[in-house]
């Protein structure tokens, strides 16, 4: 079946960085919209990024703080998060779009933790 695994998450200092990868398994990667979104406790989950591979957005709160990237021949869409904020702590999930032609799909979220 169709995955998305994130990793990469984890407990940092505020200012720090992390990068979270997203591994897909059995679809065609290139057709996705890839995205990222988070869940803090109490929280909507909100959107983070998208990327369609030659395009990029952001939420307003991480602009210029975050760079989401992939790689077709990995399968693995990343995020780099940098300068990182206690209010960055959440749960953050992969998540792929194949529009009209298939579902969405989710990973199973990476904890971020931004703490001192």
């Amino acid at each position: 079946q169709v995955q998305l695994v994130e990793s990469g998450g984890g407990l940092v200092q505020p200012g720090g960085s992390l990068r979270l990868s997203c591994a897909t398994s059995r679809i065609i990667f290139s057709r996705y919209v890839m995205g990222w979104y988070r869940q803090a406790p109490g929280k909507r989950r909100e959107l983070v990024a998208t990327s369609t591979g030659s395009l990029a957005t952001y939420a307003d709160s991480v602009k210029g703080r975050f760079t989401i990237s992939r790689d077709n021949g990995r399968n693995t869409v990343y995020l780099l998060m940098n300068n990182l904020k206690p209010d960055d702590t959440a749960v953050y999930y992969c998540n792929a779009d194949g529009g009209a032609y298939d579902y969405t799909y989710w990973g199973q979220g990476t904890q971020v933790t931004v703490s001192s």
